[in-house]
């Protein structure tokens, strides 16, 4: 079958390769990819893996085989789910706890959106425990799993700024999925905030911990600016009883299916948007993968197509 493979040396960062069959394991099925979503965790994967690496996490498609120990969907079932590489191939083994079945006015693309991302934004937010009536700021908001984050926000109740340095551009885009408000940067959001969903880094997080409210979380998800941020005591003076918490993907505990079958519910209902920002065919991988890497592409995910 055709699959992408890690390509650091060529003009492309990646390219195609015919490679062997996936071999399920009991607890797998084999799925037909229709469509996958690009995340930016991996473009620092493909920096470092070696040559020949297979990349690809989130992938949406159609049961070709059901798991020999019986578990999950029935051949034909749409689905959804994640693997930790080797997705980005005409055909995949994807375990069965981490599957969800789509309903059939949910599109592959939208699908495809969902899982790394949308898991992302659905725990971090738990993080910060109800939401009802509270404050939530968060940085990286118009990115793949800030646009989730608002949303998800938004519909728990809380009162949502976003922050963007493409605030003027994407105002607009952002309040229509919930954002009460939306600033350029940290220091221009009007806090305090009980919760911070924090992907930037740098002057960001220092920032967040200046907004934060007496007791309230800053969740760190992320460092896209790639700055170190010197944080001691002091900077929790008037933000007494303030934590900072990590969220780390790959130390999820939630149970994967449970969690997708609530974000694939969510956006089956038009209550949750998981349009891509950008569809492109897989063919034009290697092009999305520099554009993503230079930041020329919209808000939103990116999801590829199987041709």
């Amino acid at each position: 079958m055709r699959a992408v493979i890690n390509n650091p040396q060529g003009d492309s960062p990646v390219a195609f390769e015919e490679v062997a069959e996936p071999a399920p394991a009991p607890h797998e099925a084999l799925v037909a990819v229709r469509a996958f979503s690009l995340n930016r965790g991996e473009l620092a994967l493909l920096g470092i893996r070696p040559e020949g690496w297979r990349p690809g996490q989130d992938v949406a498609g159609v049961v070709l085989e059901s798991a020999a120990d019986g578990s999950g969907p029935r051949p034909g079932t749409r689905v959804v789910g994640m693997v930790e590489q080797g997705g980005w191939a005409e055909r995949a083994a994807l375990s069965t706890s981490r599957l969800a079945e789509l309903p059939d006015d949910l599109s592959m693309e939208q699908a495809a959106a969902l899982p790394m991302a949308g898991l992302t934004a659905l725990r971090t937010l738990r993080i910060g425990g109800a939401l009802l009536g509270r404050k939530v700021l968060i940085t990286g908001a118009n990115g793949g799993v800030g646009r989730f984050q608002v949303q998800l926000a938004a519909l728990s109740g809380a009162t949502v700024t976003a922050v963007t340095t493409q605030a003027a551009q994407v105002a607009a885009e952002l309040t229509a999925l919930g954002a009460t408000a939306v600033v350029a940067d940290v220091d221009s959001a009007t806090g305090p905030f009980d919760l911070v969903l924090e992907s930037v880094g740098g002057s960001a997080l220092t920032g967040a911990l200046a907004q934060l409210a007496p007791g309230g979380t800053v969740v760190v998800l992320g460092s896209s600016s790639g700055e170190k941020t010197p944080i001691d005591v002091y900077n929790f003076i008037g933000h007494e009883g303030a934590r900072l918490q990590n969220y780390i993907s790959y130390a999820a505990t939630d149970p994967d299916d449970a969690d997708l079958a609530i974000l694939v519910s969510l956006a089956a209902a038009g209550r949750l948007v998981s349009t891509p920002g950008q569809v492109s065919g897989w063919g034009e991988l290697g092009k999305v993968v520099q554009q993503m890497r230079q930041r020329e592409l919209p808000g939103g995910k990116v999801v590829l197509a199987v041709d």
